[in-house]
């Protein structure tokens, strides 16, 4: 019975390590998430504007303006972009931006990736990790960009798929991401990012009328890789966010789980422990029979 106390003991012990691993994890995250959290919050709006400003001069310019990175053709190769993480430990976040990815092949790119012109741009370890042993096209560049992430980091990425736009080495570039909610809820989206999408049109079906200063080409040229790197930024702050919140769920609930086995263990520790003095009591007082008898 004393080896059945001392293995409960020390799965006891382990146990309770590793909720004081998880513990600080979650603490580590929380600090991370609230900084990371307090980014992706002031830059959203600012984001949104732009790209909203950018699909209404791509929809009502001339057709004499060349717009080299708005230019529809048809798709032969194609590029993705992914936001992963670096590291694990963040339940299911990395396996679903790689499934959402998978899909959009199957769905949208399966005759292109049949022919082994998709090509993957993983930015975060964990995404070029596994397309790299799954055997597919990788740029692997920019996969460490948030090993001190900051805006000229994430620009040379959007610039690198911007050149490849221009240059007609892909057709079309798409991006997937996590979009940050909450600590406990990501939206995992998958959106086109070259060619720059044009807008429907408003309620009242009439085109909007603006006037530039300078002229549209130079307003164009200008402004256009500029949004687009304010684009793929933001995607990589919302990854970075929901990393972090993803991480510090999945810590918590792990914390509560070894809380759940820690009780569990200790009531049959004690237990067997009940048993163990209740089988030498036997033994005693058998012996002192024996001895009087």
């Amino acid at each position: 019975m004393s080896g059945a106390l001392k293995e409960v003991r020390n799965r006891i012990k382990s146990v309770t390590s590793t909720q004081q691993i998880t513990k600080a994890m979650k603490m580590v995250s929380a600090a991370k998430l609230r900084r990371a959290q307090d980014a992706i919050t002031q830059m959203r709006p600012y984001a949104h504007k732009l790209q909203e400003m950018l699909s209404n001069i791509v929809s009502n310019s001339d057709g004499d303006v060349d717009m080299a990175l708005a230019a529809e053709r048809t798709v032969n190769k194609v590029m993705i972009i992914i936001v992963t993480s670096d590291r694990g430990l963040c339940c299911g976040y990395n396996s679903n931006l790689i499934k959402l990815v998978k899909q959009t092949i199957e769905h949208k790119y399966a005759a292109q990736h049949a022919k082994g012109d998709v090509q993957i741009l993983p930015i975060g370890k964990k995404g070029y990790e596994f397309f790299t042993k799954n055997g597919f096209k990788v740029v692997d560049t920019f996969w460490n960009i948030f090993t001190g992430l900051n805006f000229e980091k994430v620009q040379t990425a959007a610039t690198y798929a911007m050149e490849a736009f221009a240059n007609k080495e892909v057709d079309a570039v798409d991006l997937v991401f996590s979009e940050f909610k909450n600590a406990a809820t990501q939206m995992f989206i998958a959106e086109p990012f070259l060619p720059v999408q044009k807008v429907t049109g408003n309620a009242g079906g009439q085109k909007a009328d603006f006037i530039f200063e300078p002229n549209q080409q130079v307003l164009i040229a200008e402004l256009m890789p500029k949004i687009l790197n304010t684009q793929l930024f933001k995607a990589v702050l919302d990854g970075n966010a929901s990393e972090h919140g993803a991480r510090m769920t999945a810590m918590d609930k792990a914390s509560d789980n070894a809380n759940e086995l820690l009780k569990s263990l200790k009531i049959s520790y004690n237990r067997a422990r009940q048993a163990a003095i209740t089988t030498e009591l036997t033994e005693i007082v058998s012996g002192a029979a024996a001895l009087n008898g």
